[in-house]
């Protein structure tokens, strides 16, 4: 009788790293899509990012999601 192998699924995790643009000045900066604490511009310090217990509440244009 053939041995029969199951398909094992591996979950992939939902989050990732973000580079948002501030829409103030223009910097680039990398982030974490389900940050847990604020996350300032490091140039003019204008909040980019608000946690909110699970997906971060983005206030800045979203350039690249990174894999």
């Amino acid at each position: 009788m053939p041995v029969r192998f199951s398909r094992v699924l591996i979950p992939q995790p939902k989050s990732k790293f973000i580079k948002i643009r501030c829409p103030d000045c223009g910097n680039e900066q990398i982030t974490y899509s389900h940050a847990a604490m604020v996350v300032r511009c490091l140039v003019c310090g204008r909040v980019l990012a608000q946690p909110t217990g699970g997906r971060a509440k983005f206030a800045g244009h979203i350039v690249k999601i990174l894999e």
